[in-house]
């Protein structure tokens, strides 16, 4: 039995069957190393699977995008249900909250099924090129999960440039118990992974994987580069980001779209990129579902944003309403929806579904179960871009049209015009609460900067110097992993 390899070593019995494009592989248990990377076949429902570990529901079934938004000021918790993040919400999570423990196991498992195939691909009959390629694949998922933890598990990077504890890296496959005594890297090194993780990936990956569908579920060459903005603006390394963010958007004015590789550029209805579909030009990175591969229950993001259809009322009816009505918006002074930076006439209001006379108000960018979740947009590089732009150059036009092309795409009445840097920044900032707002990014984006996650209802403020403006580390983790040390404060 010594070749006998867990390929996926975590929840691999809740994988099932699925079409090849939609990255569910064919159902495993433990297989023999040598058989499960035997055939091309075997090897790409492994790739497949490494999508797919990415995919769950404690990541991109919804509830890590979710995570991330609760924390920040424009959700209200309606139901204190404390399976769906009320402790995260209210800023009360301890070592044992299930949210710190869960999703932690279901990241480092993501990680572990990349780093089994990124080893046994090089027993696979397939051509070196084809093995770059899959390694590439797992590399970018591995990077994408790195950032995942160390963006709510560890300390901004501002905080000391990188030198606080961050998590752990794993790097090789853990198959034997007492593999996974290691302590944590500080933020630095994990960032460093990460790069090095994609930029193997941007010179491996293909330009094209050949098809819309594969494109938008698949990492190319772009979704490579888009992910590097995203990292390079955590760090604060706005230099790097312009190089990155010029690679897709080359142009010095509107329209912007990519040059090579797979073509991206916004959609004209930012209501095309959301929903059953998810396969636009914009969306550079999505994570598909179907009837027969859903997100597990208390999972989706149409569960947790969504009404349910007994919230209807004979003159607020929503009868397209079956979520459970975790988290409305908040319609206090702090929230986004009352913001007077968004104006009235803005499409993206569309996704709002008033219910109950008018006391609440719902986020309705996801209307069903199976529809995709959005890991990268192109319209958050733009963004990513334009703040990174204005932070080193200040007020210029580039800047002004890459803030423009997001606003007057949902609303074409508007032409923002800052005068100063900072005013210029602001105005990106807002953007990015408006545009991206569900999407996991507004606790972040808060914490990136070092700014104090605000009030909201009953939940207290959070300042950049008490214990819960991070996670602990989980108990789970502290017991079997004696090299690895608490956060402060927990």
């Amino acid at each position: 039995m010594k070749n006998k390899i867990s390929i996926f070593l975590f929840s691999i019995l809740a994988l099932s069957s699925c079409r090849k494009e939609l990255l569910s592989p064919e159902p495993q248990t433990q297989i023999l190393e040598e058989v499960s990377f035997s055939t091309p076949e075997k090897t790409l429902s492994a790739v497949y699977g490494v999508y797919a570990g990415a995919k769950v529901g404690q990541i991109y079934g919804g509830r890590y995008l979710n995570y991330q938004d609760v924390r920040g000021e424009d959700f209200i918790n309606e139901t204190a249900n404390g399976v769906t993040q009320l402790a995260t919400w209210n800023f009360t999570v301890t070592p044992t909250t299930n949210e710190v423990q869960n999703f932690w196991a279901a990241a480092y498992a993501a990680i572990n099924r990349a780093n089994v195939v990124i080893k046994g691909v090089d027993n696979a009959p397939i051509p070196d090129s084809l093995k770059n390629q899959y390694k590439a694949e797992c590399r970018f998922i591995r990077a994408l999960m790195y950032h995942n933890l160390v963006t709510i598990y560890a300390r901004p990077y501002w905080d000391g440039n990188g030198a606080t504890p961050g998590v752990v890296i794993y790097t090789e496959p853990q198959t034997n118990l007492g593999e996974n005594q290691k302590p944590r890297s500080n933020v630095a090194a994990v960032y460093q992974q990460i790069l090095s993780d994609l930029n193997f990936a941007e010179t491996n990956l293909a330009a094209n994987n050949g098809s819309v569908a594969a494109n938008v579920t698949r990492a190319h060459k772009n979704t490579a580069i888009a992910l590097k903005t995203r990292v390079y603006l955590f760090m604060g390394d706005y230099a790097n980001v312009i190089v990155e963010g010029n690679k897709l958007a080359p142009q010095a004015t509107a329209p912007f779209s990519t040059t090579s590789g797979v073509t991206h550029n916004l959609q004209n209805n930012i209501a095309t990129v959301f929903g059953a579909g998810g396969q636009t030009p914009e969306n550079i990175l999505s994570f598909p579902f179907t009837a027969n591969d859903l997100p597990g229950t208390q999972n989706s993001l149409n569960q947790y944003y969504s009404p349910a259809a007994t919230s209807s009322t004979a003159t607020n009816p929503c009868t397209s309403c079956s979520g459970n009505g975790d988290y409305s918006l908040n319609l206090g002074a702090t929230g986004i929806v009352n913001n007077p930076g968004w104006t009235a006439n803005d499409a993206r209001r569309q996704f709002f579904q008033v219910i109950n006379h008018a006391t609440r108000t719902w986020l309705r960018k996801w209307t069903d179960n199976k529809d995709y979740v959005p890991a990268i947009r192109y319209a958050e590089v733009l963004l990513n871009l334009a703040e990174a732009l204005a932070r080193v150059n200040g007020v210029d036009a580039k800047d002004i049209a890459l803030l423009n092309a997001v606003r007057r795409r949902s609303d074409p009445s508007v032409m923002l015009a800052p005068a100063t840097q900072q005013a210029l920044i602001d105005a990106i900032l807002l953007e990015r609460r408006i545009e991206l707002l569900g999407e996991g990014f507004r606790s972040r984006d808060l914490l990136r900067l070092g700014l104090t996650l605000p009030a909201k209802g009953t939940a207290p403020s959070v300042a950049p110097t008490s214990p819960q403006y991070i996670w602990p580390i989980p108990q789970s983790e502290l017991i079997v992993n004696k090299a690895v040390v608490q956060n402060p404060g927990y």
